[in-house]
């Protein structure tokens, strides 16, 4: 890297060191601006009120360097600003990038130079005109909002693409500084969204989306324009063009993936006036219900500019800008018809190659996918595998992809990859893979018994959280199918002395209150060594026990009475407010000193059947919005 005067330079020690090391010491304008030494900054005051044009150069090629390495210089406001009078072009320049950076900080010093702004949006160069306007937009005082106005509609007009396309860019900006010359600007965007350059589209398509994106009427004209031009834009203008259409295809055109609609006329999102209809319009004529009943059934044929929309954005899947990427698969995947979607996976696979960041960003929109479209990427599964240098959360987000995408036929493959997954280092990966191995369980039946002995084992693990989320999990998976697991659920309460994780032991403790008719000589047994070790258990576990002592006594009072007074007796003293609580709740329903009139429902409310839980993919029922959310990260 060269400092402005050419002399190359080099940091030393480290990051946030403020000295500078310079090849050549005696040289004044090499990389010496970028200490903090104030006197640096009277010298380029100096310059800048100079006669010389290359003294002046220098000074700004400086201030903009000192600008680039995040140093604050508002101080040279008035002595750069005096220089937007300069005959030499590259001064100007140079100025303009300056102001633009200041020009909201030191607005009333910007305010004194708005007629040389004004007279700049004439210059012969389209570059002065452009960064004129872009200073103008950037001085945020409500004042100077008609002379915005007009400076706007001039450079809406202007030969000069690139002046066209700024004042696209200050329309949000005067949108958000006045709101009420919204009618002004829409005409403005009007006219910008018939603009037939490339370089203009997709920065119109910016301004429409922030000042009136309910104008759906400014699009119908020219809808064609842009899908013709969309692969000449630049990659940016792109993705703001592409989710724009996606949005305009959804409330436009009729949805080729909806069953029983007649074609052609049903938006995709519903209207709620359809879904609340009088109930008396079933009593129509049968006549015309058949007629309507045949229109429904007619067969889809695609409007030929919404087939325009998908051959347009097709090539755009080989972009090597990612965003652009998304973009069109997020299009593809809301607005084709289902046996084209499979032509954005291969895209989306290569970009997995890419960066941590974009992976990430890839992954999970892949993730969300595979929760509703399991199909779609099966034959790509060893492209999710993980590997072992992949950091934490994208070895989650692959193993949510694996446990969305197993199905009989490759569960088994799925399941040994999971199995080495198991022995890895890492806990938190250990523990997200037991999730997924209890998913496959809960959603294959043919290997849930084989999930579940594989599980089992890893109760004897030497580390404690993989026994506590093995245990959770199994907890789950038996609850789905007690009593085909009766053996299963013995053998987990006589863990109950060995798991020492807090979690794990509640959900066994759980489990032994919930299935104590199962195992009428363990359930007491086991109350009786908690009742023992009740003062040192922690919170959760204590919770559990209280529990477990309440639903004992319901369904076996003449082992376990007395057992259950002793420990609520102890939950009475006990430190944590919330146990003391529940120990008076349940002292008051199973051993009241008088009836009350919910003792009598008691087993009802302790031994009432509870639906089993779902296991099931974090991304299920996640909006696919996300997806446009994203594309402007990557």
């Amino acid at each position: 890297m060269a400092s402005a005067s050419g002399t190359p330079y080099s940091m030393e020690g480290g990051h946030g060191s403020s000295s500078i090391h310079v090849d050549d010491g005696d040289h004044e304008a090499s990389g010496a601006f970028f200490t903090t030494d104030t006197t640096r900054l009277d010298e380029l005051k100096t310059q800048l009120d100079g006669s010389k044009d290359n003294q002046k150069l220098e000074a700004m090629k400086r201030i903009i360097g000192m600008i680039a390495k995040g140093r604050h210089v508002a101080s040279l406001f008035p002595a750069v600003v005096k220089n937007v009078v300069s005959k030499n072009l590259e001064i100007k320049k140079l100025v303009y990038v300056y102001l633009v950076r200041y020009a909201e900080e030191e607005q009333d010093l910007a305010l004194l130079s708005i007629s040389t702004f004004q007279k700049a949006l004439k210059d012969p160069n389209q570059l002065i005109r452009a960064s004129a306007l872009r200073v103008l937009s950037s001085i945020r005082v409500p004042v100077i909002v008609p002379i915005m106005m007009l400076s706007l509609k001039e450079c809406v007009t202007d030969m000069s693409a690139f002046v066209r396309k700024t004042a696209a860019h200050a329309i949000p900006k005067l949108y958000s500084l006045d709101p009420e010359q919204k009618d002004n600007l829409i005409e403005i965007i009007e006219r910008l969204l018939k603009d037939k350059t490339t370089l203009v589209a997709g920065s119109a398509v910016v301004a429409f989306e922030e000042v009136c994106p309910e104008r759906i009427d400014l699009v119908h004209k020219n809808y064609r324009k842009l899908c013709n031009l969309l692969v000449d834009v630049e990659d940016w203008g792109q993705v703001a063009i592409i989710n724009m259409l996606t949005r305009y295809a959804r409330s436009q055109f009729a949805n080729p993936n909806a069953e029983g609609q007649e074609m052609g006329e049903e938006k995709f999102y519903s209207s709620e006036n359809d879904e609340n209809s009088d109930s008396d319009s079933k009593d129509e004529d049968q006549a015309a219900g058949k007629e309507t009943e045949k229109k429904k059934k007619k067969p889809y044929v695609m409007d030929s500019d919404h087939r325009l929309l998908l051959q347009s954005t097709k090539p755009l899947l080989q972009s090597r800008n990612t965003a652009v990427v998304m973009s069109v698969a997020q299009l593809y995947f809301h607005t084709a018809p289902s046996g084209e979607i499979s032509q954005v996976i291969r895209p989306l696979i290569r970009l997995l190659r890419s960066h941590r960041e974009v992976q990430t960003v890839v992954l999970s929109n892949i993730a969300t996918i595979s929760a509703s479209r399991k199909g779609m990427f099966e034959s790509f599964l060893k492209s999710f595998y993980v590997v072992s240098s992949d950091p934490t959360h994208i070895k989650m987000l692959k193993l949510e992809i694996l446990s969305n995408l197993a199905s009989e036929t490759n569960v088994s493959v799925i399941l040994r990859e999971f199995q080495t997954y198991v022995t890895s280092n890492d806990k938190e990966f250990v523990a997200a893979t037991i999730q997924a191995i209890g998913r496959c369980a809960s959603n294959i039946d043919e290997v849930s018994d084989a999930c579940l002995v594989g599980l089992m084992s890893l109760v004897s693990h030497r580390d404690e959280a993989v026994v506590a989320e093995s245990v959770v999990v199994i907890k789950t998976l038996l609850q789905m199918r007690p009593s085909e697991q009766k053996e299963s659920i013995i053998q987990m309460a006589k863990l109950a002395d060995r798991v020492q994780v807090p979690m794990a032991k509640a959900s066994i403790l759980w489990l032994i209150g919930e299935y104590s008719d199962r195992m009428p000589k363990i359930a007491p047994d086991v109350l009786r060594k908690m009742a023992k070790s009740f003062p040192n258990e922690e919170d959760i576990v204590k919770l559990q026990v209280l529990n477990l002592s309440a639903k004992l006594c319901l369904t076996n009072p003449k082992q376990t009475k007395l057992l259950c007074q002793y420990v609520l007796n102890m939950a009475k003293y006990d430190l944590n407010y919330d146990i003391r609580d529940r120990a008076r709740f349940l002292r008051t329903l199973l051993v009241p000193a008088e009836k009350t009139p919910l003792s009598k429902y008691s087993k009802k409310m302790f031994l009432a059947a509870k639906p089993a839980p779902v296991l099931q993919s974090t991304f299920k029922g996640v909006s696919l919005f996300v997806w446009r959310f994203v594309c402007w990260f990557v």
